[in-house]
């Protein structure tokens, strides 16, 4: 078995270049949490022409919401939420420098375009495994919309926070992979 690729963001199209569907990934360092309501007011902000609350460039977004921090931890759970309901909303983020997102489940046919045209890369995480990823948070800091409390913007630093390339820059689909492998082995 390969070992896995470590990568640090913000990600360049040199570190993504080099990734294929199926890979295993170990990311360290910023990556911002931002659910269905925080993505919402990013569009918003976009179509207002207001910044953003941090830089898109080659910046990696986590469809997830944290459970507060219980005592003496930096986080709570911090498990991967279902990507679909950002399928909406990412294509125009990549097309602006978004180059990794990460969360469960498989995406639009409109996003999976966005990352070939744009280099940019669908990470899954283990869904219902909250508990243990928050072991990888290092830190936590809100960065905005604080009145949606579980699903407001924040910022973790993260070490060796296990992923898998589930869509790459290239055209892969590891779902589609693997089911094909599936119906190939006649199970």
């Amino acid at each position: 078995m390969a070992k896995p690729i470590r990568l640090q963001p913000p990600l360049s199209e040199k570190d993504l270049s080099q990734l294929r569907a199926g890979d295993e990934v170990w990311l360290s360092g910023d990556i911002y949490t931002a659910r269905d309501a925080a993505h919402r007011r990013m569009i918003e902000c976009l179509d207002r022409g207001e910044p953003l609350p941090f830089g898109l460039q080659g910046a990696v977004i986590y469809y997830a919401g944290p459970t507060p921090a219980p005592p003496g931890k930096v986080i709570g759970s911090v498990g991967p939420t279902t990507s679909g309901r950002m399928d909406a909303y990412a294509p125009r983020l990549i097309a602006r420098g978004l180059k990794g997102m990460i969360g469960k489940g498989s995406r639009s046919a409109e996003v999976i375009a966005a990352c070939r045209e744009h280099h940019a890369i669908y990470f899954g995480a283990i869904g219902g495994a909250g508990a243990l990823l928050a072991r990888q948070v290092k830190a936590v800091e809100l960065v905005a919309w604080e009145e949606l409390g579980t699903e407001a913007v924040r910022r973790l630093k993260v070490e060796d926070f296990p992923l898998v390339v589930v869509n790459d820059g290239h055209g892969g689909d590891l779902y589609l992979e693997a089911r094909g492998q599936y119906q190939r082995s006649g199970s």
